[in-house]
């Protein structure tokens, strides 16, 4: 309970604020004063509030530890249940079903309300009355404009979110942007470090939704012994210490580190802790959002769950639509400024993020709503704007280049039936031999960086054709073009990487079939012009538009164009042999599978805001492709280097002709061919697929 005193005096301070609205809430459930149909909307939600009220008491009193089981997942199923596939499509929340009953206007309007209210959920869990308390008032005002018919509009109506989300949000950015930086935020890692993790109802004190995915994980880490969980740990923890060593960063400058993952594999995660203390860094956990303001499209950035429904998600992935404009930039730009000022201390002693991320989900293609609040075209370009700022804005007080991470990924159970299996085959991925792989991965190197470009060729169906220029070695010697990856920050081990040329890289990428930002893309289509994004669509959807559509919003985040931020060679044949013996490619994170065939980012390069840091390979080379003609504008016009994203996109070996590179003179050495390793140095990538 030592985390709730935290929020003592504030809950103290609005007590009485709160009680007034509960009750003013009551009285809706009972009232007819709303003429319908939105009179079914405003009971609904009254009595959804009036489940948070239990809830609060439940957290207040520190009742939820001691619920039984049954009575835990009682209490997830009704605050959950009204979003559940099964349900949605008669749930406000919905806002095709909210447009059908309340109008397209108000349905908009009133589905977005209801949306921010369900954030009620993880403020009751950490006992935080103060939001819970303005978006009750928020509500009441909105039901008051319908009790006077004919004496409102929808304008009025609008205004008044509008009004509420730009007055609040200095507040949302500063609390953000505290769960990053104080440690004394402890919600998470108190029911981490204090719970007894065999039993179950822990999983049900975050306040996230529980489905199998996070019961069966739990178990099956219970069911692994202390040394098989310990070595997860590990692995995951020692990478993030040798992504410092590697990139030369003084991690005894540091004092703090995040922790991002899937609940369930809270096992892993308390060792991991342990891991962290011993390096002298203290763990950071925050819940990935619930308020528009700071979300950032469906994307789960902190600790979460599988989470009730993925078409939710999407859903309202932009439903900040609803209020952004220019004077919303320019406020949460300055509140994040404020809040940066006010925890600089612990911003500069933040190390970075480190990540456990899972897959398995069975694949999601949304279904686009034209329901759904979407941004039009000026406040894409806010949008894109704001990105840019924030992330400048975040680089003054935590240095890209005194930062480091790490990723690492595991399967859940939603992936099928050889669960198991696939988990243990997974670790062995996530471990294998770094010495072997720097060495073979050196000699792909040494012939790279004699080229002056590289093509890539797909076969059969695929059918890309992309030419892409290398950087140019002054002194051959003493440097490299790319980066000899091993499993330090990206686990598991298997690429080389480099930023390349944009001018005179040009061509076709295409892939059948590839899961990005837990998205499915089918028939993937992206033809670049001097390194840019020059054309783009995909095979989602019958219409042409929207097609373009979904590619433009969730891959090139309302970007006119990209460029290529990087070009990798994965090496990792055992993740991919991995995939196809379960079939599960289609399931793999971008972690994984850009280890199992070349990657193409799109967005920024790999050095982004740490270009001017020295790196060097193992071989003692000095890694000086770091830069591309976007980048390089950081030194005369920062607002035009970065796009803030970086996704890599990769040609699996089944799908891949060849690879070869170029020299000046025409002389052409080829990688690979036909999907396998004929480069000599390079053979015993190849055992696998023999395997």
């Amino acid at each position: 309970m030592k985390y709730l005193e935290l929020f003592k005096e504030e809950n103290e301070e609005i007590m009485e604020r709160f009680h007034l609205s509960m009750y003013r809430i009551q009285e809706i459930t009972n009232e007819k004063t709303v003429k319908e149909p939105y009179l079914d909307y405003f009971k609904k939600v009254a009595s959804f509030i009036l489940q948070i009220k239990d809830l609060v008491s439940l957290a207040e009193h520190d009742r939820l530890s001691k619920m039984s089981l049954e009575e835990l997942q009682n209490l997830n199923h009704r605050l959950y249940q009204d979003i559940l596939v099964e349900n949605y499509e008669t749930s406000y929340a919905n806002p095709r079903y909210a447009a059908k009953i309340l109008g397209k206007q108000y349905g908009k309007l009133l589905s977005f309300l209801y949306t921010e209210i369900r954030g009620m959920i993880a403020y009751g869990f950490e006992y935080r009355l103060v939001p819970i308390t303005i978006y009750m008032e928020l509500f009441i005002e909105v039901y008051n404009y319908f009790e006077e018919e004919g004496e409102f509009t929808y304008k009025d109506v609008k205004r008044t979110i509008s009004d509420f989300m730009h007055d609040y949000c200095p507040d949302f950015v500063e609390y953000r942007t505290r769960e990053l930086l104080d440690s004394s935020l402890t919600f998470a890692k108190d029911i981490i470090m204090n719970w007894d993790l065999s039993d179950l109802r822990y999983l049900y004190q975050f306040g996230e939704y529980i489905d199998e995915n996070e019961l069966e994980i739990a178990k099956f880490l219970n069911s692994m012994s202390e040394e098989e969980v310990k070595a997860m740990a590990f692995t995951y923890t020692d990478g993030y210490k040798r992504g410092f060593e590697n990139q030369r960063i003084d991690l005894s400058r540091k004092k703090t580190v995040v922790i991002r993952y899937n609940i369930g594999f809270e096992r892993m995660v308390r060792y991991a802790i342990h891991y962290f203390l011993e390096m002298g860094l203290e763990p950071i956990l925050y819940r990935a959002a619930v308020n528009s303001i700071s979300k950032r499209q469906h994307l789960k950035i902190g600790y979460h769950s599988t989470g009730p429904n993925r078409q939710y998600d999407y859903d309202h992935r932009y439903d900040n639509g609803l209020y952004l404009n220019k004077d919303f930039n320019d406020r949460k730009l300055t509140g994040q400024r404020n809040a940066y000022e006010k925890y600089k201390i612990q911003a500069a002693v933040y190390a970075g993020p480190a990540l456990i991320e899972v897959f398995g989900e069975k694949n999601f293609s949304p279904e686009n709503k034209e329901e759904a609040i979407r941004l039009d075209k000026r406040q894409q370009k806010l949008y894109v704007n704001y990105n840019r700022d924030a992330n400048l804005l975040t680089n003054e007080y935590i240095k890209g280049g005194e930062t480091s991470f790490t990723i690492i990924a595991y399967p859940i159970p939603e992936i099928g039936e050889q669960f198991k299996e696939i988990f243990a085959d997974t670790v062995k991925v996530n471990t294998l031999d770094n010495d072997t792989y720097r060495k073979i991965q050196q000699s792909i190197i040494d012939v790279l960086d004699q080229g002056e470009y590289v093509r890539i060729l797909g076969s059969g169906h695929n059918k890309t054709d992309l030419k892409v220029m290398l950087y140019e070695l002054k002194n051959p010697e003493k440097e490299t073009i790319f980066e000899n990856c091993t499993a330090d920050v990206n686990i598991p081990v298997g690429e080389v990487f480099t930023s390349p040329k944009l001018t005179g890289t040009e061509g076709i990428l295409h892939v059948s079939k590839v899961y990005l930002n837990e998205l499915e893309y089918k028939e993937l289509y992206l033809e670049f012009k001097d390194g840019k994004i020059a054309d783009y669509t995909c095979g989602n959807f019958i219409s042409e538009e929207e097609n373009k559509r979904f590619v433009k919003e969730n891959l090139m985040y309302n970007q006119e164009t990209l460029p290529i931020g990087e070009f990798a060679i994965g090496t990792n044949t055992t993740a991919y042999v991995m995939a196809q013996t379960y079939q599960i490619a289609d399931k793999l994170p971008i972690l994984i599978a850009e280890k199992t065939g070349p990657h193409f980012a799109v967005g920024d390069t790999c050095y982004q805001m740490s270009e001017e840091m020295k790196l060097y390979n193992p071989d003692g080379k000095e890694i000086v492709a770091k830069d591309n003609e976007i980048s390089i504008l950081r030194k005369t016009d920062m607002e035009k280097a970065y796009y803030n994203c970086h996704t890599d996109i990769t040609i699996p070996y089944d799908e891949l002709g060849e690879i070869s590179v170029y020299k000046k003179n025409g002389e052409k050495t080829t990688i690979i061919k036909d999907g396998r390793f004929i480069l000599p140095g390079t053979e015993k990538l190849n055992e696998a697929f023999h395997s």
